[in-house]
């Protein structure tokens, strides 16, 4: 039993819908509905199949009938029209005298034209491995993506971790942790910056007194107060019960220094409310000055700034000390002093 023209065209439409037939003077008599599909607007029946492809292999066939002499032969073809979609195909002779059957199809860029035209799996046949590959693709589309949400979700957390071991958890300030790396980096950048090593006055009261929850109260009052005395640039930072360290970046004139310190000092004196009790303290300060021209490391940088500190505390309290070498001397001094007073055991 032979099949008709129609049994035929219809069977290859099924089994190659990237095929064309093409007739003895190189015409396109009949196109599979997939190849039409990547002109839509462009009738492709009619149309030379040499002025719809540009044919890339063998170089030689420039005519039908070299075209046709290459029966069996692989192709690559380029459309000549956007975007220019390169396909293979082989030519087999077609049932009708002159007629010649072209099968074509996209090899390994068949993803970008399933994106270009947007192609389902049923514009290939059914068992064409092109629909396998496009469920791997889609899979591994689909893994990527995953992955990419996770990677996302683990950078976060990271962050979230490294910004949690960073800071105070009762003020939100920076901890000493990370007081040392800021300290560390703003030294290498070669620049001058201030140093203030402050002490809450009489804060052990407030605890005995009113109980760690006014204590903790007033900690986050002073943080805050810490913080809006301060630039956006500067680094304030709880690294003890009532201590506090802030760095100013630029800020090496004493007299600047001593005008910031003087206001935290004067609004640390204010009484802070507390369940309608006030809680009453002060603030000493020792400041240090980073010079990268001097021989003193940033290491000892808190250190000198703690002497200050100190002389702030034996001064009287509620006081701003700079540091100098002469106030090592002296609490040297009060401390072998200190030492000999004290009582020796048996």
């Amino acid at each position: 039993m032979i099949a008709d023209n129609a049994t035929i065209t219809h069977a290859l439409d099924v089994l190659c819908p990237m095929h064309l037939i093409i007739s003895a003077t190189g015409h396109v008599v009949h196109v599979g509905p997939t190849l039409q599909k990547l002109r839509p607007n462009v009738p492709l029946v009619g149309l030379s199949f040499l002025e719809i492809f540009d044919l890339k292999r063998p170089r030689a066939i420039r005519t039908v009938d070299a075209l046709r002499a290459a029966a069996g032969t692989k192709l690559h073809l380029q459309l000549r029209d956007h975007p220019k979609t390169e396909v293979k195909g082989i030519l087999v002779p077609g049932t009708a005298l002159g007629e010649s059957i072209i099968n074509l199809s996209f090899g390994i860029a068949v993803v970008d034209a399933v994106a270009d035209y947007a192609l389902t799996s049923v514009d290939f046949a059914a068992t064409d491995l092109t629909i396998e590959m496009l469920y791997l693709v889609e899979a591994k589309s689909a893994a990527m993506e995953a992955s990419r949400k996770l990677n996302l979700r683990l950078q976060g957390a990271m962050i979230a971790a490294e910004e949690q071991a960073f800071t105070d958890t009762l003020t939100g300030l920076k901890n000493r942790r990370a007081m040392d790396y800021v300290l560390a980096r703003h030294a290498s950048w070669g620049k001058q910056f201030g140093v203030m090593q402050i002490d809450l006055d009489w804060f052990k009261a407030v605890n005995d007194s009113l109980g760690h929850a006014a204590g903790d109260h007033v900690l986050q009052t002073v943080a805050r107060i810490m913080v809006e005395e301060t630039r956006d640039s500067d680094t304030v930072a709880r690294v003890g019960g009532d201590e506090f360290v802030i760095l100013l970046p630029n800020a090496h004139d004493p007299g600047i220094l001593r005008r910031i310190g003087k206001r935290i000092i004067e609004r640390l004196s204010q009484p802070i409310l507390f369940q309608e009790k006030e809680c009453q303290i002060s603030a000493s300060i020792g400041v240090a000055i980073y010079d990268p021209k001097s021989s003193v490391p940033v290491t000892d940088l808190i250190d000198n700034a703690d002497v200050a500190l100190y002389a702030s505390k034996n001064g009287g309290r509620g006081q701003l000390t700079f540091y100098s070498p002469e106030l090592r001397k002296v609490a040297k001094k009060v401390a072998v002093h200190t030492e000999l007073r004290q009582p020796k055991s048996a």
